[in-house]
């Protein structure tokens, strides 16, 4: 059984940053990909960024330049470096593990950016 738990989310003001970080545990194979996702009030989830192991980060058009995902394989660890937040960025952010067609998600952290 794999586990994905998040963490990190919190209120900012537009234009600060935030970190937030994805623990997985369980039976997780390679090759694997990992991403993060998130879903604003009244709006379906949508890709922010993904990381295949040993490919190129990939992200949305709107996060790009302001978003760096990152992982570490060995402790099977998936961050997202958020700057220069705004508003609409404001959202659940998941974090999602794709391994042997099957995906597995987290419950979910809360990012809201407001003044």
């Amino acid at each position: 059984q794999v586990q994905l738990v998040e963490s990190g989310g919190g209120l900012v003001q537009p234009g600060g940053s935030l970190r937030l970080s994805c623990a997985a545990s369980g039976s997780i194979f390679r090759p694997n990909a990992m991403a993060w996702y998130r879903q604003a009030p009244g709006k379906e989830r949508e890709l922010v960024a993904t990381s295949p192991s040993g490919g190129t980060p990939n992200y949305a058009d709107s996060v790009k330049g302001r978003f760096a995902i990152s992982r570490d394989n060995n402790k099977n660890t998936v961050s997202l470096q958020m700057n220069s937040l705004k508003p609409e960025d404001t959202a659940v952010y998941y974090c999602n593990l794709m391994v042997l067609a099957m995906n597995y998600w987290g419950k979910g952290t809360l990012v809201t950016v407001s003044s």
